[in-house]
């Protein structure tokens, strides 16, 4: 019951830190999972997350669709694209050591935090088509981010919005719909192979995933009243995310080089 119950707030936090802010709370799936519910294995952890964040980005998907923000084309292109580098990273990620795969996400988390501590262009067309230019450089950029999602599992909100305005020159807005196609599927694409693999725990993401519809809920309603200090919400939370990644830096980091 304790570990139900910690899976479920895990992932209301989640669930809320992505609703708040749009982003970047699926990078604390993984070390919630490991250091709070127990997940032993960090590869059974980064399958699960990635099962959990994809449903929470799906649902997500809906609400952008149907005030339509998503380019369709440009987000099928770069989801696509996506998809082959996420498989790619899942199998490298399977073949490096837990531990080592822990420190390197760490490092990754403190990327994360940088950019979260950047504030995005609001600048953008948001009429924009796609064209073969723009196809090309959504295939490349794509490939590059879905290589990062899969091998560390993670949702990569904060990598692919700017990806995707670098590729078409899209708005903001539209960005932020297009990205969550590839957030659940990059997640989806890591998660089968992580399944396919026996490294998915199917109870703690359905609690997971349960927990995070609540919690996300929950963080959009705050989202509406506090729309004028986003900008500081992302960066208090970045601050957070930079703790944790400290915290697992300084975990993993005599394992591998002790």
């Amino acid at each position: 019951m304790t570990g139900d119950l910690l899976s479920i707030g895990s992932g209301g936090l989640v669930g809320f830190a992505l609703g708040l802010l749009g982003g970047g709370g699926s990078i604390l799936a993984v070390p919630l999972l490991v250091y709070v519910v127990d997940v032993r294995s960090p590869h059974v952890a980064i399958g699960t997350s990635a099962l959990a964040v994809a449903a929470n980005a799906f649902v997500g998907l809906i609400a952008h669709s149907r005030a339509g923000t998503v380019k369709w084309p440009c987000a099928a292109t770069f989801a696509a694209a996506g998809v082959a580098g996420a498989l790619v990273g899942a199998q490298l990620g399977k073949m490096v050591d837990g531990q080592r795969l822990l420190f390197l996400f760490g490092l990754v988390m403190l990327a994360v935090a940088a950019a979260m501590f950047s504030p995005r262009a609001a600048g953008g067309y948001p009429g924009v088509r796609i064209d073969r230019a723009i196809a090309l450089r959504l295939v490349a950029t794509g490939l590059l981010v879905g290589l990062l999602s899969g091998f560390f599992g993670i949702g990569g909100g904060f990598l692919i919005v700017p990806a995707i305005m670098l590729g078409s020159g899209m708005a903001t807005i539209n960005a932020v719909g297009c990205s969550l196609v590839s957030v659940g599927t990059f997640g989806l694409a890591t998660a089968l192979s992580y399944a396919w693999a026996g490294m998915v725990d199917w109870r703690v993401a359905g609690l997971f995933i349960l927990g995070g519809i609540g919690g996300g809920l929950m963080g959009v309603a705050l989202a509406r009243r506090l729309a004028g200090r986003r900008g500081l919400l992302t960066r208090l939370f970045a601050g957070v995310v930079v703790v944790v990644a400290g915290f697992i830096l300084w975990r993993s980091a005599p394992r591998i080089f002790g």
